[in-house]
């Protein structure tokens, strides 16, 4: 039997975020004989990142020039580094631009004393450093770490929500204005679209397991945008929103682009966009992506 000292080390380097992949990964068991967890703040009481990793999960964005240090440090003692999670690969919530309201108050605020200086903004991490594997999601679900960690390369992905959803598409049924997220009970059978919700699980990448969808949630795009659309012009993948709208329902468009831009839920869905707005950003092939 093998001792945790003759597993491969992987070790979990957190960034600007909110530990939620952490809790997820954690939700698994797995790992645990199949690999040697030499590090990760949250559960680990060390504060020395070891030299020789085999796989590096970083989670979080690059948010201030600790976070920017701890990157470059952790890629040099990895031999295999994986970006986890929405703020990994978009900088997540967390993205403030120049102008913003919120970052000119946090600049002018008295009570800034001893924080990290802060960047422009939230970047992901490829920016920076090369990124072997991409595995989004807020948070991933734990298989998905699982697969990840043991069976990247032959990894069968969903490639959409509605695949793993179940929920039928009706013709005969086309509503007429968006129910709000939370209005409703929806019926469990039929597809959200059809009952009015603005669910993004046609577009949205597969893997998760539909547990949003499947209990009547509908999908905000955690998991990022399918291979169909990555690396796509923002248009190109908003075009294609508002056609399975326009085809399944009798929405106006102005409601539907209204809806699409509305601030709960273009947090998630600038993800879609993220993959190409920067042009100093490497191309995430599918390939890389779990």
């Amino acid at each position: 039997m093998e001792t945790p000292s003759d597993l491969p080390k992987f070790a979990v380097l957190q960034l600007s975020g909110c530990s939620g992949c952490e809790v997820s990964l954690l939700n698994s068991d797995e790992w645990i004989s199949n690999f040697n967890l030499v590090y990760m703040p949250l559960v680990v009481s060390t504060h020395k990142l070891p030299e020789d990793i085999e796989v590096l999960l970083v989670s979080g964005g690059v948010r201030t020039d600790e976070d920017l240090h701890n990157l470059h440090k952790g890629a040099s003692r990895s031999k295999k580094l994986i970006a986890v999670g929405t703020c990994a690969l978009s900088g997540g919530i967390a993205q403030i631009p120049e102008g913003h309201i919120s970052r000119e108050s946090y600049l002018d605020s008295s009570h800034r004393l001893r924080l990290p200086s802060m960047l422009p903004r939230a970047y992901p991490i490829d920016k920076f450093v090369h990124v072997d594997l991409y595995l989004p999601g807020c948070p991933p679900t734990p298989e998905l770490f699982i697969t990840a960690l043991k069976e990247a390369e032959n990894a069968r992905i969903a490639s959409i929500v509605c695949q793993e959803c179940g929920r039928k598409k009706l013709t005969n049924m086309r509503p007429t204005s968006i129910s709000g997220p939370r209005s409703g009970t929806p019926d469990p059978e039929i597809c959200l679209i059809n009952q009015g919700y603005l669910c993004l699980g046609t577009s949205t990448r597969g893997g998760c397991g539909a547990l949003c969808t499947r209990p009547g949630h509908a999908c905000v795009g955690c998991r990022g945008p399918a291979n169909p659309y990555l690396n796509k012009d923002p248009e190109f993948v908003l075009d294609n929103l508002r056609r399975v709208f326009t085809r399944m329902t009798d929405i106006p468009i102005e409601e539907i682009n209204a809806a699409l831009a509305s601030p709960w839920l273009s947090l998630f869905l600038g993800q879609f966009t993220d993959y190409t707005q920067d042009q100093s950003l490497p191309q995430r092939t599918k390939e890389k992506m779990i």
